[in-house]
């Protein structure tokens, strides 16, 4: 028997040997110097030029008097940056989510004002919205103060985490909507098959995948939440950008602008590394 065993082993090996021979490996194929090939490269250099420029002249141009005396500011303005964005995002999410159910809605009603309230809020501009608020509202100044809201819409802090707050609320609605309604039904009825009710399914089954999905959209909203929030500059909130703008009209020196850059990529790449983090940490059952 052993005999038989190690005869047929020795015939598998050899058939192995003649059927799947040794083979080299692929050669590397040149790849020719096409002209896309060299405008790509140029490309590439024409920025590493541009990158090496501006950090020479911020290195060349560095004043320490400026920095000393417009620092400070700087912080504030990024703090107050942060805070409105922060602000903006959970209260906006607060009225995203019935947004996203009244969207969702078999109620044609409120589906109706669901779907006005996003098609103004993304379809015109946070700038608009901004002005329409802060100035628009004045003339509406003895009705505000017959119900004690004068005191609100007459600083423009407020009015401008108002307006970035209905105006993210719009974004989120659409994001959690379309991440709620990607969720394929097979959940839904394996859940009621199980006897969850439609409240529990909902919490602990389809909600947390649509999180997962809706992670990535969120993240971009915030990004762009961050990066529009300059706006509010315009009607003499001094966050990042209104503190910028002070420092170049008393010194006129385009670096302050330089800075501002450097400040809002700082954000904007501190939170794509905390967002790539919890998405490692939500997805980590999804990974072999």
């Amino acid at each position: 028997m052993s005999d038989t065993i190690q005869s047929g082993s020795a015939t598998t090996m050899s058939l192995s040997g003649d059927l799947i021979p040794p083979r080299p490996a692929p050669a590397v194929l040149d790849r020719p110097l096409t002209g896309a090939r060299v405008l790509g490269i140029g490309l590439i250099g024409l920025w590493l030029l541009l990158a090496i420029g501006l950090v020479s002249m911020v290195i060349t141009g560095w004043d320490e008097e400026k920095f000393v005396r417009y620092g400070p500011r700087y912080l504030h303005g990024l703090w107050t940056t942060i805070s409105l964005v922060g602000i903006s995002v959970v209260l906006g999410a607060v009225i995203g989510l019935p947004l996203a159910f009244a969207r969702m809605s078999k109620n044609r009603i409120i589906a109706a004002f669901a779907y006005a309230y996003v098609y103004i809020f993304r379809g015109t501009p946070l700038l608009a919205q901004l002005f329409l608020i802060y100035y628009g509202l004045g003339m509406f100044r003895p009705q505000l103060e017959s119900v004690d809201l004068w005191w609100f819409f007459r600083e423009a802090w407020y009015c401008g985490l108002f307006s970035m707050t209905i105006n993210t609320a719009a974004y989120q609605a659409e994001i959690l909507r379309g991440a709620i309604e990607s969720i394929p039904k097979g959940q839904h009825e394996g859940a009621a098959s199980l006897g969850l009710s439609k409240r529990v399914a909902f919490r602990k089954i389809i909600l947390p995948q649509a999180m997962i999905v809706a992670l990535r959209p969120y993240g971009n909203e915030i990004i762009l939440l961050i990066k529009g929030s300059a706006v509010v500059s315009i009607v003499t909130v001094y966050d990042l950008m209104g503190e910028t703008r002070y420092a170049f009209s008393r010194t006129f020196d385009y670096q302050t602008y330089l800075w501002a850059a450097i400040f809002y990529l700082a954000m904007v790449e501190a939170l794509r590394h905390l967002w790539a983090y919890i998405e490692r940490r939500l997805t980590r059952h999804l990974k072999r």
